[in-house]
């Protein structure tokens, strides 16, 4: 009976550390971003502006590249996340399916910096000298428009996002449909049902509880990646449509100018950046959370 008590005395005081960390980063953002909101109040958000020179500090530009680079490098993760599984779960034979996994997973270990060199040294000169190219028919669309001088861009970062989730989503989602019974496939099978069907009428439905808690990880990872966005996206505080432009995220800029800061209201504006950028991730995660228990709910 005390070993019983002592044990959940401490898994207990693990679950609250947990919690307690969480709001001390809370707190410690919030107050030390209060200048900056004192100064520029929500205005800071939708603020286009980023000249430490005059003190004249708004968010949007980095906002604006955070979402836009890992909303779609999600969108195309997601497509590739899901083939990729399905043929690992249901076609590929077991030798290769071993063999597949494990090269997937040693991707996902490689760190951020070396994927950012390789963009820096192949991505960028291939948007730069080849795909900018192949998407000039595309160009009156303002998503393509423009040109990329040295392929430094969002669309290079959206790239090297969508390298670096794939592995986590497909990995994720590859375990979920793994995990669907035997004989739900096997009875639809009998109903002269093709391989297709039973993925999307049985599979899929079955696992997408795990599928969409990959999609939720790996637009976390994308959200907050900051080595290799920083080396590729261009760094430039601009709003653009084009996805050849460059761009900046909330984790590049703290990372290129924290360090560096110029002023009080410098430092607390970045500071105020963090601040929104875990509100971000964390409304994303929530909204992720209420959707799998909305499901876990009607499937009682």
């Amino acid at each position: 009976m005390r070993g019983d008590k002592l044990f959940l005395f401490l898994v207990s005081f693990f679950a609250l550390l947990i919690v307690l960390l969480f709001v001390l980063f809370f707190h410690q953002l919030l107050c030390n971003s209060i200048p900056t909101w004192k100064r520029f109040g929500l205005s800071f958000v939708f603020g286009k502006s980023w000249n430490p020179l005059r003190n004249d500090f708004g968010a949007l530009p980095f906002l604006y590249g955070t979402i836009l680079t890992s909303t779609l490098s999600l969108l195309i993760s997601v497509v590739l996340s899901l083939g990729i599984a399905v043929f690992l779960s249901e076609m590929a034979p077991p030798r290769l399916r071993d063999v597949l996994s494990s090269l997937i997973e040693l991707i996902a270990a490689i760190p951020s910096v070396i994927i950012g060199l390789w963009g820096i040294f192949y991505v960028a000169p291939f948007v730069r000298d080849h795909l900018q190219y192949w998407l000039e028919p595309l160009s009156f669309i303002p998503l393509f428009s423009g040109r990329s001088l040295t392929g430094l861009s969002m669309l290079t970062a959206i790239i090297i996002l969508t390298f670096m989730i794939t592995p986590i989503i497909s990995s994720i989602m590859k375990e979920s449909l793994m995990m669907v019974p035997e004989d739900l496939k096997e009875a639809l099978y009998s109903l002269g049902a093709r391989r297709y069907e039973v993925m999307m009428k049985v599979c899929i439905p079955y696992a997408k509880i795990g599928i969409l808690g990959g999609v939720i990880l790996g637009y976390g990872r994308a959200v907050g990646e900051t080595m290799a966005v920083t080396m590729v996206i261009g760094n430039s505080p601009v709003i653009s449509a084009s996805l050849l432009s460059p761009g900046y995220t909330m984790a590049a800029v703290i990372a290129n100018e924290f360090t560096e800061a110029t002023g009080d209201l410098h430092l607390s504006s970045l500071i105020a950046v963090a601040f929104i950028l875990l509100v971000v991730s964390l409304s994303m995660n929530l909204i992720g959370r209420a959707v799998i228990w909305k499901w876990q709910k009607q499937s009682l």
